[in-house]
């Protein structure tokens, strides 16, 4: 059913939404009701967060449930006004003149007529001059172009922004003018247990194992991969660590090597120097890491290291010195 054709607040529908998207989106409940109620109210909202921390993820599936359009666009200093708002194609304009038929929409004017989420990555990039068009059409829920006149939004029209707190390069500070017109959440990673739900379902390595990949060595992916990758967002030489999405290509990939390596088993207790089940599989963890987490981990520069030391610690502390010290005597 079209959110068109219940209209936004009907809260019989809203509930509904609600309830299925309970079941897509996972361990974003209150984040989930949060947006949800501010886009049914017919606010447009300022998602705030590191990446991998399911902005985009709620927001898709609430357009889906819907039944409008998700129109994104990445926050840059080329995103000008007009390629926000589109133009007249040069070809056609040297042929037939400037004809209503010949204007190519941008994705602004696609999600207005559309009636639609335009969804800005990196908001916070975009230049001053972009984002006072956005204002323009916040506030009125109409722009103007010359040669076309004014394009009205359809009521279900939203302007959603994200950005992450922890990157200041390339970035503006926003004006009061911008924060005073939208509403605004800031989320968090998720708990350990959530992002472990996460990854067993985006990697198919569930309690019942993967193509190829038995129960047991399963489980074990999937809690290595979410530890190691938790750990980098803690460790005193990060600025910033990796986000889920990390831990859900670092037990794939770990996968994948496991098969090329014949291991069905990931060994229990400590890691030793040892040729065992255990040391191989914790080997293994280790390349896929390297692979899957430097190119996320942000190091500070103060500290003097690199991604790949750091994930070296984090090895080591998972692997040797944790299951050390939890061994009797």
């Amino acid at each position: 059913m079209s959110i068109q054709s219940t209209g936004l607040r009907d809260t019989s529908h809203v509930s509904r939404v609600r309830e299925s998207l309970g079941r897509r989106v996972v361990g974003r409940e209150r984040e989930l009701d949060l947006v949800l109620a501010a886009v049914a109210a017919g606010r447009d909202i300022l998602l705030e967060g590191p990446p991998g921390t399911s902005k985009s993820t709620i927001l898709r599936a609430i357009a889906e449930e819907w039944g409008i359009p998700f129109v994104l666009v990445e926050g840059n200093a080329d995103l000008t006004p007009s390629k926000l708002l589109g133009g007249h194609d040069p070809a056609r304009v040297l042929r037939e003149g400037y004809r209503d038929e010949n204007f190519v929409d941008g994705p602004l004017v696609r999600a207005m007529r559309e009636g639609g989420f335009l969804y800005i990555e990196e908001f916070n990039r975009a230049p001053d001059d972009t984002l006072n068009t956005l204002l323009t059409a916040m506030a009125e829920r109409e722009v103007t172009i010359p040669r076309i006149g004014t394009i009205t939004a359809q009521p279900t029209f939203r302007i959603i922004g994200s950005m992450n707190p922890y990157d200041n390069v390339g970035t503006t500070r926003l004006s009061t003018s911008v924060h005073d017109r939208f509403n605004r959440l800031v989320l968090g990673y998720q708990d350990a247990a959530a992002e472990h739900r996460i990854v067993a379902l985006r990697t198919g390595l569930g309690p019942d194992g993967g193509e190829d990949v038995p129960a047991r060595l399963a489980s074990a992916l999937v809690t290595d991969a979410v530890a190691l990758t938790r750990a980098t967002r803690e460790h005193e030489d990060t600025r910033q660590g990796s986000s889920v999405r990390g831990a859900i290509d670092l037990a794939l990939v770990a996968a994948q090597l496991l098969n090329l390596h014949g291991l069905d088993t990931p060994g229990e207790g400590r890691v030793s120097a040892e040729d065992t089940p255990r040391r191989r599989y914790a080997d293994v963890i280790l390349d896929a890491a390297m692979v899957s987490l430097s190119g996320r981990l942000h190091v500070d520069e103060a500290a003097g290291t690199t991604p790949e030391r750091v994930l070296q610690e984090i090895w080591e502390d998972h692997f040797i010195l944790r299951p050390a010290a939890a061994e009797p005597g």
